[in-house]
């Protein structure tokens, strides 16, 4: 077993770590982005506008479910677009789930703000650890 250990320690690597996680959490966020680019933000508008804030607030959805997910599977402005994005699945979690925050889903006995929270703390996790040497950061 330990020879199989130093094998896989030699072969994977923190840095092919990183660039696993940047592309499955931005590649999984465009599929979000997309829909709003293609059917539009009327009802993210609706629920900003019903808590309270500006209208034009749903408008950053583009930036966090589009441009910032294209730069972190880039590895470009890593840290701060991994910020932006774990702010923008904090206000989805607020807007969406604020009710649902301790809730147990009856299908999968999860909680039912089991995606956007496992997004947002992927994106703080990656804001720490950098986005490794395969990225355009590390150029």
């Amino acid at each position: 077993m330990n020879s199989l250990e130093n094998y896989l320690g030699r072969v994977l690597s923190a840095d092919l770590g990183k660039l696993i996680l940047r592309v499955a959490l931005g590649f999984l966020m465009i599929f979000h982005g997309y829909k709003k680019a293609m059917f539009g933000i009327t009802g993210i508008e609706a629920l900003v506008v019903k808590s309270g804030f500006p209208a034009f607030l749903a408008y950053g959805v583009y930036l966090g479910e589009i441009i910032v997910p294209l730069l972190i599977i880039i590895g470009l402005y890593t840290r701060i677009s991994s910020l932006i994005f774990a702010v923008t699945m904090g206000f989805a979690i607020y807007l969406v789930h604020f009710s649902d925050l301790l809730q147990i889903n009856d299908k999968t006995g999860g909680l039912v703000i089991e995606l956007p929270l496992l997004y947002m703390l992927c994106a703080i996790a990656l804001m720490f650890i950098g986005a490794g040497k395969y990225s355009i950061d590390k150029k």
